[in-house]
């Protein structure tokens, strides 16, 4: 295999605007609005050959916010200060931080919109 499986992901939202205001808040993403397919979307960045998947915020008949299903992970370089930045800005923590030895540590979170999202920390190499 030459590449990682995943490539995109989409996060329902029913509020656009207060999901970017999360995402921007939390995460530090400037965020490009878009319509595509008549949906609209708040596209994360993409850096172009760099490891790791891209997405967007969406709002539209097909998408539901939900705490079941796949849960999409975001990698995060401070796991606490993205924790707290989430709770400020009305995140529920789903699962507490825990340390998962080489791989570093996760937590989850409930979004803006009702969605379980998975922080990712790395281990600094």
């Amino acid at each position: 295999m030459t590449a990682n499986p995943v490539s995109y992901i989409e996060i329902p939202a029913n509020d656009l605007d207060r999901a970017i205001a999360f995402y921007s808040a939390v995460f530090g993403f400037e965020l490009e609005r878009a319509t595509i397919d008549g949906y609209e979307m708040a596209l994360f960045p993409h850096a172009e050959g760099k490891p790791g998947a891209s997405g967007a915020l969406v709002k539209g008949d097909v998408y539901e916010p939900s705490k079941a299903g796949a849960i999409v992970y975001l990698s995060v370089a401070d796991i606490d200060r993205a924790l707290t930045l989430a709770a400020e800005n009305g995140a529920q923590v789903l699962y507490s931080k825990k340390d998962i030895g080489d791989q570093g540590f996760v937590a989850e979170i409930e979004d803006s919109e009702g969605n379980r999202i998975a922080l990712h920390q790395s281990i600094a190499t």
